[in-house]
């Protein structure tokens, strides 16, 4: 069984300049407190086209929460696909700039129950443990029922645009041990400098909005 080491996510590197930026209040996360509508759209216009996630806060709403107000003031804008595992997951969601990433790598939200399964399209917080999750999601590139029981809670699925997620660059694998991706505490650490020289051929979101 696959290791589920799903959290800290990457950040794009030598991407184009977003085409919405950030918010200024992005370093400070419990200034993100919204709370989401019951039924939301997230548009994510990336290097390989447009895929639309559908939200649906009865899933689990902690997550759907954070991803509204995530999404709403611009922290996926610029972000890479830093774990694309053929089969598995397309996971991304930590912020390329350092300072960013650190404020909000211990802001970590509540469990909500698994009332969804992780199926193909589905989209759920990484997590490390208990009430540890924060910024990084994955799509799931099949049905991984297996991760229900792990705590994985999905808060919607795409709803267009899942060939854009089944086509991004899955070339470098799972990162270490199990594959030559990506280092998570190096993104961390360095951002997407980091990304951008050494993983130039990742995949990344030039821009996420809510679609109105």
């Amino acid at each position: 069984m696959k290791k589920f080491c799903l959290i800290m996510a990457a950040l794009t590197l030598g991407a184009p300049a977003p085409a919405f930026a950030q918010s200024d209040t992005l370093a400070d996360p419990a200034a993100l407190q919204e709370k989401a509508p019951e039924t939301f759209r997230a548009k994510f216009d990336t290097s390989k086209g447009v895929f639309v996630v559908e939200v649906q806060r009865a899933w689990a709403p902690n997550g759907a929460d954070r991803f509204y107000n995530l999404v709403k003031n611009g922290f996926y804008n610029d972000t890479r696909f830093f774990r694309v595992v053929s089969g598995f997951v397309a996971q991304f969601g930590i912020n390329g700039d350092p300072k960013i990433a650190a404020a909000w790598r211990e802001a970590g939200i509540p469990d909500d129950r698994v009332q969804e399964s992780n199926k193909r399209g589905y989209i759920s917080f990484a997590t490390s443990g208990p009430n540890s999750r924060t910024t990084q999601v994955f799509v799931n590139l099949k049905d991984n029922v297996s991760l229900d029981s792990y705590g994985f809670s999905p808060i919607g699925h795409v709803v267009s645009g899942m060939d854009v997620v089944d086509g991004l660059y899955q070339g470098y694998g799972d990162g270490p041990p199990q594959g030559r991706g990506p280092n998570q505490g190096r993104i961390q650490m360095e951002g997407n400098a980091y990304l951008t020289k050494d993983f130039a051929k990742l995949d990344y979101v030039k821009s996420a909005t809510i679609q109105k």
